[in-house]
């Protein structure tokens, strides 16, 4: 029977991949600088500085894009959290801190970024946006939160687990409204934002690929409560719901590209399904996980349907507005 590690023994266990995969990430990394991605010179001056203040009507961006966009800047900005979340978790000593107060520093220029270009741009409300910000902060995050925000057990394993999974899914998230925001600039943007993204992503899962190889049963134990109560961390940020479903409906994020382009890739790379080191409970789990990817692809299905009927709904009030604006402009002539 193999033994269950304590997140101790598990961090001095894995302390030697760590240091190698922290030499690969520095020998692979693509420093960047937020402000050669900004266009200053769409820039002016706002009120308190003798401007104009924002106008709704200054916003280029769709619905879609800037509505991701923010999301995308929100989730950012409660790296307070997650670097306490981390370094809780991985420690600050050795490679591992030498890995947390490195992959800080490159997700701070993500926020910094983005913030630029929306307020230089105008592509927000910035009032709302710094309200929006603080309150976010405020709120804090923690991964290990189920969808009733109970508490689950959380561990090593469970960190770098769910990292794995949500570093991907903000790839994707970025990669896909660079493209919504049918901007040259915000794209090239967003791609140097993905390019970081993917590779704290591989760094995660390559560390957890490791710890499958020391314990597979207890990694599998992580793996199954991490997907089972699996959410992102911009679930706190307010009106979230409805935001989701804005982004959704886009295409930058849903249920399909969940599946698909995050879960499976992963679960294909550390082969779940194919390893034959589960026994006990982690192979009854690695057998539920069939079940739980079954309800994915019921969501999709699900998500699909819905999203159909409210393209239609959406189409049927533009055409009566169209109609509507066409008989006015009948009668005024």
């Amino acid at each position: 029977m193999t033994k269950e590690f304590t997140d101790l023994q598990l961090l001095h266990e894995l302390e030697p991949v760590v240091e190698k995969l922290v030499d690969r990430h520095m020998s692979m990394r693509k420093d960047w600088n937020p402000h050669d991605y900004i266009p200053w010179k769409e820039g002016k001056n706002y009120y308190a500085l003798g401007g104009q203040d924002w106008d709704p009507e200054q916003a280029k961006l769709s619905e879609v894009a800037q509505t991701a966009m923010v999301q995308n800047l929100l989730t950012e900005d409660n790296l307070p959290s997650y670097h306490r979340e981390i370094a809780m978790n991985m420690g600050m000593d050795g490679a591992w801190g030498q890995w947390v107060n490195r992959w800080t520093a490159e997700e701070n220029r993500h926020g910094i970024a983005l913030r630029d270009y929306l307020v230089v741009t105008r592509n927000c409300d910035p009032v709302e946006l710094e309200e929006l910000r603080v309150e976010q902060v405020t709120r804090g995050f923690s991964p290990g939160q189920n969808q009733q925000g109970d508490l689950f057990a959380e561990s090593l394993f469970d960190s770098v687990i769910y990292v794995s999974f949500q570093e991907l899914a903000t790839r994707v998230s970025h990669r896909n409204t660079g493209k919504a925001c049918d901007d040259p600039v915000a794209d090239q943007l967003l791609q140097r934002i993905s390019g970081d993204e993917n590779l704290h992503m591989i760094f995660y899962r390559d560390v957890s690929a490791a710890g499958l190889d020391i314990n597979p049963n207890q990694a599998m134990a992580s793996l199954h409560r991490v997907l089972t109560n699996f959410k992102m961390p911009g679930y706190t940020v307010p009106d979230f719901r409805r935001k989701a479903v804005v982004i959704a409906v886009g295409g930058v994020y849903d249920p399909r590209i969940h599946l698909d382009d995050v879960v499976m890739p992963v679960l294909k790379k550390w082969r779940i399904f194919e390893r034959d080191d589960f026994s006990g409970e982690g192979a009854r789990l690695r057998d539920d996980l069939g079940r739980l990817i079954e309800e994915l692809e019921d969501t999709c299905d699900k998500f699909e349907v819905a999203k159909e009927r409210r393209l239609e709904r959406e189409r049927k009030v533009a055409e009566k507005k169209a109609m509507k604006n066409l008989l006015v402009s009948s009668s005024a002539s």
